[in-house]
């Protein structure tokens, strides 16, 4: 009978998981449930490559995480939880890539139709509306009520809103020349509201009354004058979200929500893809199937026959 492959020591995995895991902490502000949800599942994938010999990062290929894939599939856990995980085996891989670790991450090479796919969740109309019109006091309040209109009317990633500087708008003739991914330039159109809290917040004082005297290029600023961090902004938005009882939130989830209320709306889904800055339309395309999923249930619970047995 064939032994078993010894376990592979896993120190290395572990510290660079460890240094993967204090980086979303400090940058992106994730709550400590969520950090320990990201440790469980990545301890996980550590366990799996360590029987398989690949103790270290570098040695990690296309293969191991497709057998991986293939192993979560067998233990039979629901495909929201299996792309969950490959998430953060992903972001992990991703994270060595950028800080030279790796040279390229092989996550790249497994292909997304691997993958189960998990469509976006919006906010609906009225969520919105109810985040958007509720009261926003003094300056700072000023400051998030631009903010979220701005994130929602353009559909930003939060590091391009936080990143926003006074020569990128152009509040006359209505739109922002955002900077994406890869420092590609795109401009974005926006409508009166997030205009008119724009102005507001800029002309109105409130930016000079956060400033106290101090300069900015940033659009965003906190009262110590700095500019706007993506973990400031997520902590705003959930302590809003949390006093008005809206469902769970998350920055991009203003952002899927630009994209499938427009399509909703009958936009092009082409000019959808162009204001989001996505390099691939099948990036886009996944808000068509969130329109169709919304109309599906719509008949499902409401046209007669649909509720036969």
């Amino acid at each position: 009978m064939t032994k078993p492959a010894p376990r592979a020591p896993t120190a290395a995995l572990d510290r660079s998981v460890d240094a993967y895991l204090a980086y979303l902490a400090t940058s992106r502000g994730l709550s400590r449930n969520t950090l320990d949800a990201y440790g469980r599942d990545l301890a996980a994938l550590a366990e799996f490559l360590g029987t398989r010999g690949r103790g270290d990062p570098r040695a990690i290929d296309a293969d191991d995480l497709v057998d991986y894939l293939a192993w979560l599939r067998d233990r039979t856990l629901a495909p929201a939880s299996v792309a969950r995980r490959f998430c953060a085996a992903r972001g992990w891989l991703r994270f060595l890539e950028t800080s030279g670790v790796l040279s390229r991450s092989p996550a790249g090479a497994v292909r997304s139709s691997r993958l189960p796919r998990r469509l976006p969740r919006p906010w609906t109309r009225e969520d919105v509306r109810r985040l958007l019109d509720a009261p926003f006091a003094g300056p700072g309040g000023a400051r998030d009520r631009a903010m979220l209109e701005t994130l929602y009317g353009a559909g930003l990633r939060v590091s391009e809103l936080v990143s926003l500087r006074l020569p990128q708008l152009n509040l006359e003739a209505g739109y922002l020349l955002v900077i994406g991914k890869g420092d590609k330039e795109r401009p974005v159109p926006l409508g009166v509201p997030a205009r008119d809290a724009l102005r507001g917040y800029l002309e109105g004082g409130a930016r000079a009354a956060l400033l106290r005297g101090r300069s900015s290029p940033h659009v965003f600023v906190t009262a110590r004058g700095g500019a706007m961090s993506r973990q400031g902004f997520w902590k705003l938005l959930r302590r809003r979200a949390l006093a008005l009882g809206l469902p769970p939130v998350s920055p991009h989830r203003l952002r899927h929500s630009f994209a499938t209320h427009l399509l909703e709306g009958g936009a092009d889904l082409r000019a959808v893809q162009a204001m989001l800055g996505h390099a691939d339309i099948s990036t886009t395309q996944i808000y068509t199937e969130v329109a169709r999923a919304k109309l599906r249930e719509l008949h499902r619970r409401f046209h007669p026959r649909s509720k036969r047995r």
